[in-house]
């Protein structure tokens, strides 16, 4: 299914509708814009059909310049099985050549009233959000500090739990369960909760709880980048847990790489505690200050003293 077709740009950007209204449900498959300046003058060897093509004040003033003949096979040109629409911006007049091709291939031509740089502006970012990449996940995602924590685990670790505990330390809730996350750019996920569910924690025991209503809007935010990803198992005597936090795990979403902290979950340990701490010691990471670091360097030093004075 389509995620976005030429009605909902006609909506969202009060685009006046000039011609080929049969093609208004034509779907809009890349965020790239086009303003066919070499097209006006001929050449359609590489013309990207499947883009929105938008004529500014430069395009049509050059179509002026056009004779009869030529400015009826340009418009004629423009207008293929592919092309979502065409946008004339600043108000201009359309073209009647334009208007016939549009009509016979009903190509949807839209007039706009603002500039053309700014509403290839505006209008490249709408669509760049509307289709990035996009994935779901089950997990719990928390902005806390300022940092996007993704909490993940098995059903029944206590991940909502541990939510509500953060919540009631100040910290904000976007998604619960279900956590839709969006690839906005090469490094940038953002997390958001599926509408259906937004603001609300399911706790065992207690159901399905608005954070709004109980906490005030405050403690919710709609979406947030996420930075660090915790997840909580049940503790294993067995295995080995990074004590010094030396290594760094790393997890893939859709394109990008976040770290990944593993958190056991066993009685007595304030997991809420934990995972704040995680998050401030992350942004201090991202500031250039190791603890860890710091910490074996001072114990290779004291090392090395000890090594020279057994020597001496």
């Amino acid at each position: 299914m389509a995620k976005v077709r030429t009605k909902d740009i006609i909506e969202k950007f009060n685009l006046e509708l000039i011609s080929g209204e049969e093609g208004i449900n034509r779907p809009i498959v890349t965020s790239d814009l086009s303003r066919p300046g070499l097209e006006m003058a001929g050449f359609f060897d590489y013309y990207p059909a499947e883009r929105v093509q938008l004529l500014g004040m430069t395009e049509m003033e050059f179509y002026d310049k056009l004779s009869m003949p030529e400015q009826r096979q340009r418009m004629s040109s423009l207008c293929s099985d592919l092309t979502p629409c065409i946008i004339v911006t600043r108000g201009q007049e359309i073209p009647e050549y334009l208007i016939e091709a549009s009509e016979r291939e009903s190509v949807p031509v839209l007039r706009a009233s603002s500039k053309t740089t700014r509403l290839f502006s505006r209008l490249t970012n709408y669509l760049e959000f509307k289709l990035a990449p996009t994935t779901a996940v089950h997990g719990v995602l928390i902005d806390i500090y300022g940092v996007g924590v993704l909490i993940t685990g098995k059903s029944g670790v206590g991940k909502s739990e541990t939510a509500l505990e953060l919540v009631k330390r100040g910290h904000r809730l976007v998604a619960d369960d279900c956590v839709e996350i969006r690839q906005e750019d090469e490094e940038t996920l953002v997390g958001n909760s599926p509408e259906l569910l937004q603001n609300l924690l399911e706790i065992r025991g207690l159901g399905i709880i608005n954070v709004m209503t109980l906490f005030g809007a405050g403690a919710v935010r709609n979406y947030k980048r996420i930075s660090l990803v915790i997840n909580l198992e049940l503790w294993e005597k067995t295995k080995q847990y990074d004590r010094l936090g030396l290594d760094e795990e790393k997890i893939r979403i859709l394109d990008t790489d976040l770290t990944k902290l593993i958190v056991p979950v066993r009685p007595g340990r304030n997991l809420a505690v934990i995972i704040e701490v995680a998050a401030m010691n992350f942004r201090l990471k991202r500031m250039g200050y190791n603890a860890a670091q710091q910490f074996t360097s001072k114990l290779a030093d004291v090392i090395m003293e000890s090594d020279h004075h057994d020597e001496v």
